[in-house]
């Protein structure tokens, strides 16, 4: 009913009326979006089959199958932690009752506020062989630095700790709101034909889970192949870091398009299979008797080792990485009030505000286009505006700065040879590329925070506004706008805080002298200065925090 209601107030039959009433300016506006998503990833498939195979086959003797081995291996890791992790503290959470667990309902999600890549940098400054936990040990033992074995931070299992300490929140709020929509009928059948609660658990609960299990793995999968600064820090090789080591240390252009087009590859097929298990995710209880279950009260041991097991993730997470930042940003003497650092404060701002109003503007167009026009090419531009979220940031900026990169020198040379005028680099380098690729990374987020909103808008209130005199825009305007303000609000935070954490497409795409808090502490980190390096990534983390404490009211509100 919602698309037949749609379609006839737009009178599909007079086009004049399209262009009149502001739908055929949305639907090209929605289908210019969703060209920008589709412009890095044509860009990177064509720039790596024009770089000839002689690149290709020196990659696949040296350095592919490295790549291929660390990266298959983090992302194992990952997502084994970040399953183990999620869905353990989202089922004690939600059927177990023990002291402290509405207050682990919300803190379970804080260290989404984190960037990995500042876990690394605190990580690192305690574990270290001079960090005070080996210190300590060796004035305790009196030993040298030869006579004991301690696990070595920089690492791929340091590297993988570190994700999984910061993403696992998302499996944790995706198998949380699954278990709280699941009826506890099919759990006291299996109880009742004599199946223990452990049983019962894996045998019904989680398999009923696994959808949304499947999409919140997913999304970490896709958060790891696309982590740079983490795996920069810790010297595991991954596509990741080729990608920029190519383009920068060496020079080699088609060798950085032609990784990234593997990692594409692998990050596309992620992607459809996210939305293929997504699509298959048709679970009903056939009784229809929605009987929330009865969380189960834990007592004595039990209980302690609930909160135990709940404190783990939230005090390594974030309690821990918030304490050690602190010490080391005192006697950093970083001065967060100086010139240096007030302009890197309004770097990432300017970047990080003007991104987000693009990239919310832009999740408007494709969505509202999607409701106007329900049919196949809205379908395809929001589909294609997804994709961005699964293409790391490395990838985009490669595919924006070969096209852009050609047409600056292609202009060049021809002002040059007509008029005698050089103009230089005039989208390459520039903000405005920037924050496209911004814009392209993150449309998901704020597609998907806009979408959910805009489903709690009936379509009889576009029919009443069209029936008084409305079109689209007018619609969109007064009605539609109005009522998803929080929903925009959230889409806009999210964006905000993506953009101030984002690292590898700041780093290859940034103008000169141009830097932000990411790359100040990236840099600082790489030189080994972490105490300073402590200062911008406090920063970055306060900034985190505005997201997270909306999540947490929510995850409040549904309990």
């Amino acid at each position: 009913m919602t698309d037949r209601v749609d379609t006839l107030s737009l009178g599909p039959g007079r086009p004049g009326l399209r262009r009149k009433d502001g739908a055929w300016a949305v639907g090209m506006l929605a289908c210019l979006v969703a060209a920008a998503c589709a412009l890095p990833m044509l860009a990177v498939a064509l720039a790596a089959v024009l770089g000839g195979t002689d690149t290709v086959t020196h990659l696949a003797q040296t350095v592919l199958p490295r790549y291929t081995a660390t990266t298959a291996a983090l992302v194992g890791l990952v997502s084994l932690g970040t399953f183990a992790i999620g869905v353990g503290a989202a089922w004690l959470v939600t059927m177990t009752r023990f002291p402290g667990v509405k207050l682990f309902e919300v803190a379970l999600v804080l260290p989404l506020a984190f960037p990995a890549y500042v876990l690394a940098y605190a990580y690192t400054s305690v574990l270290d062989h001079p960090g005070i936990v080996q210190s300590t040990l060796r004035d305790v033992t009196g030993w040298g630095p030869r006579d004991y074995w301690f696990p070595e931070i920089r690492s791929l299992g340091g590297a993988a700790t570190m994700l999984v300490l910061v993403l696992y929140p998302y499996v944790y709020l995706l198998a949380r709101a699954a278990f709280l929509q699941q009826s506890a009928t099919t759990f006291l059948a299996a109880r009742a034909l004599g199946s223990s609660a452990w049983r019962a658990f894996f045998r019904v609960s989680l398999p009923l889970a696994r959808p949304a299990i499947a999409a919140g793995v997913l999304l970490t999968v896709m958060e790891t192949i696309a982590d740079f600064g983490t795996v920069a820090y810790f010297g595991v090789q991954t596509f990741a870091t080729g990608i920029y080591t190519s383009w920068f240390a060496m020079a080699d252009r088609a060798g950085a398009a032609q990784l990234a087009l593997c990692l594409l590859s692998f990050a596309l097929l992620l992607a459809f299979l996210e939305r293929a298990q997504r699509g298959r995710a048709q679970y009903h209880d056939a009784s229809r008797r929605q009987q929330r279950m009865d969380p189960a009260r834990l007592h004595g041991p039990a209980a302690g080792l609930a909160i135990f097991l709940c404190s783990v993730p939230v005090v390594f997470g974030a309690l821990v990485p918030i304490v050690v930042l602190f010490s080391m940003g005192i006697g950093s003497q970083q001065d967060l009030l100086s010139p240096r650092y007030l302009g890197f404060i309004t770097n990432s701002l300017t970047l990080a505000s003007v991104a987000a109003a693009v990239t919310l503007a832009a999740a408007i167009c494709v969505g509202f286009y999607r409701r106007l026009r329900p049919g196949q090419p809205a379908r395809g531009a929001a589909y294609i505006a997804r994709l961005g979220y699964a293409v790391p940031g490395g990838v985009i900026a490669v595919g924006l700065i070969v096209p852009f990169a050609a047409f600056d020198n292609a202009l060049d040379a021809w002002m040059q040879a007509r008029f005698g005028i050089r103009t230089g680099l005039l989208v390459t380098g520039s903000i405005w590329l920037l924050v496209l690729a911004y814009m392209v990374r993150f449309l998901a987020a704020a597609l998907g925070a806009y979408e959910g909103g805009q489903s709690m808008v009936a379509a009889n209130m576009d029919a009443a506004a069209r029936s008084l005199g409305q079109g689209p825009v007018g619609t969109l305007r007064r009605v539609h706008l109005p009522i998803l303000a929080p929903s925009l609000l959230t889409a806009l935070l999210i964006v905000f805080v993506d953009v101030m954490k984002e690292l590898p497409a700041t780093l290859i795409m940034r103008p000169f002298n141009f830097d932000t808090l990411a790359v100040q502490a990236y840099r600082l980190a790489s030189d080994e200065r972490l105490d300073g390096a402590a200062v911008p990534s406090l920063v970055i983390v306060a900034m985190g925090l505005l997201p997270v404490i909306l999540i947490c009211r929510q995850v409040g509100r549904q309990t």
